[in-house]
């Protein structure tokens, strides 16, 4: 058997004793090509943070104010982002395009809301004092509908028309004037919150 082993494994010995077909060898790198050295891959550094402080005036992207809806117009829309914006220190550029272009869009959206009522009742009663009885719940699943105002900001920084701020945030819309009001105010602060980014 091992005489068989031997014999089996000899020619494969022998194998490795020849020399290697195979040559190392390398080809020359190709030429860089022209006006490599002068290109730069931004993709392969991360973007440099950016400096929000150094944004202190606005004005509407596209030199357009919001069209607001049919239910407010554009011109309390536009009031609205004004004073939303001035929180922040940002003022409307007076002369020319500011540090930052402002887009603001409106809608009113429906949203289904849902409200649980689990109130118990107990049922029972008995002659001369006994009593007996049993006490339950069902819980109860009630969905309505609601209007809210929705509005979507954008803050765009128009030396790389990068978009620095994007936002949006809802209200319940109110039933009169003086609430739909109130209710675009809200919605631009909540839109607004965690501006500017740490």
């Amino acid at each position: 058997m091992r005489c068989l082993i031997a014999l089996l494994v000899l020619p494969l010995l022998a194998a490795c004793q020849s020399p290697n077909p195979y040559q190392a060898e390398s080809l020359p790198m190709p030429p860089a090509p022209p006006g490599a050295a002068n290109t730069f891959d931004r993709s392969a550094y991360p973007a440099p943070p950016r400096d929000y402080g150094r944004y202190r005036t606005w004005s509407w992207d596209g030199s357009r104010p919001p069209s607001g809806a049919a239910w407010i117009g554009g011109e309390q829309l536009a009031d609205s982002v004004s004073a939303g914006l001035d929180q922040f220190g940002l003022r409307p550029a007076q002369n020319g395009q500011g540090d930052l272009l402002v887009s603001a869009r409106l809608n009113q959206e429906t949203r289904l809301r849902q409200y649980y009522d689990d109130s118990g009742t107990y049922y029972g009663g008995g002659p001369w004092g006994r009593q007996y009885g049993a006490w339950g719940s069902t819980p109860i699943v009630r969905t309505y509908e609601q209007k809210v105002a929705v509005v979507r900001l954008e803050l765009i920084d128009p030396r790389d028309h990068q978009v620095v701020w994007s936002g949006s945030g809802e209200a319940l819309a109110g039933k009169d004037q003086s609430d739909q009001a109130e209710a675009i105010r809200s919605a631009i602060r909540a839109a607004l919150a965690g501006y500017p980014p740490h």
